[in-house]
């Protein structure tokens, strides 16, 4: 109960002090930088020393990937049956095909199934939906919107990535035995992800010009949070015929809304920015009822 509190007033605290103009315009970045630079990479150094090398990563770690090019092959269909531009195609490709499985995702993992449900959740985000953000989400965006593929730069924003040096790092000290000084620090800094994260997330909430993008909303909403994970549930149930702790994350995650740095990556490349921020924004809203649904369905 007190996670569901906390996750619901940040959220709200955030919308609030943006209305009422008592922070700064730029504190989402600061958070933001502060979550990616020392939250996640404590998070990741803490859980991801826990997880058993095995055939059963590969189910969490190939889901965004599988997500993905599913939301490719379906926008790209829908694009020539509805006439969309390149840059509405481009940014449902982009922004419906990636999910929050950071910002939203691990805190939403830890209510809904506990700690232990994080390093599977911090697989799926860093070795699935960033390293395809960074790949097929660079190249997608590229392709939409005229902008060249620089293969060089992909490479290099994927390996300073502070996350994502850090799952390395984890990696490495598997044989290590953490001192019990280094796992209460880790907690402490690793703490600080759900707050930060559901108030950056609320201030950075925009709901303008909803009336002209409603159908497309619709489309892109009900693809990622509906049929996207229900077509993974189907699918990777089909391959394994077992249901476990790995099983029910790796779908939960697979039903985040849209990625909010998604939506900045369409907004670079010039693809339709108001549409994607309203992708993300309303997205998070609906997602509290949907992802409770699934929760349901999974437990």
């Amino acid at each position: 109960m007190v996670n569901f509190l906390l996750i619901g007033i940040c959220f709200l605290l955030g919308i609030l002090l943006r209305r009422f103009n008592r922070i700064p315009e730029e504190t989402p970045r600061v958070l933001n930088s502060f979550i990616i630079y020392i939250s996640l990479p404590a998070l990741a150094i803490l859980y991801i020393h826990n997880v058993k090398i095995s055939f059963e990563i590969l189910i969490p770690i190939s889901a965004a990937w599988f997500l993905f090019g599913f939301a490719a092959i379906v926008f790209i269909w829908l694009s020539s049956k509805l006439n969309w531009d390149r840059s509405l195609t481009g940014t449902m490709i982009l922004v419906c095909g990636l999910g929050n499985t950071s910002f939203l995702g691990l805190p939403m993992i830890e209510v809904f199934f506990g700690k232990e449900g994080i390093p599977t959740g911090l697989l799926i985000d860093q070795m699935g939906s960033f390293l395809v953000l960074s790949t097929l989400g660079i190249f997608t965006a590229s392709y939409f919107s005229g902008a060249k593929f620089d293969m060089k730069t992909v490479l290099k924003r994927i390996a300073v990535f502070p996350p994502f040096i850090s799952i390395i790092i984890a990696f490495l000290l598997l044989p290590v035995d953490y001192p019990k000084e280094m796992i209460s620090l880790l907690e402490k800094l690793g703490s600080t992800l759900t707050p930060l994260a559901l108030f950056s997330v609320g201030f950075q909430l925009r709901l303008t010009h909803l009336n002209k993008h409603k159908m497309d909303l619709a489309v892109g909403l009900f693809f990622k949070l509906i049929l996207a994970p229900a077509v993974l549930y189907l699918f990777y149930f089909f391959i394994t015929h077992e249901r476990g702790l790995t099983f029910d994350v790796t779908i939960f995650e697979s039903a985040m809304p849209p990625m909010i740095t998604a939506a900045i990556v369409a907004a670079e490349y010039k693809l339709n920015r108001e549409l994607a921020a309203m992708l993300v924004g309303i997205g998070i809203l609906l997602s509290f009822v949907t992802l409770s649904g699934w929760w349901m369905i999974l437990v």
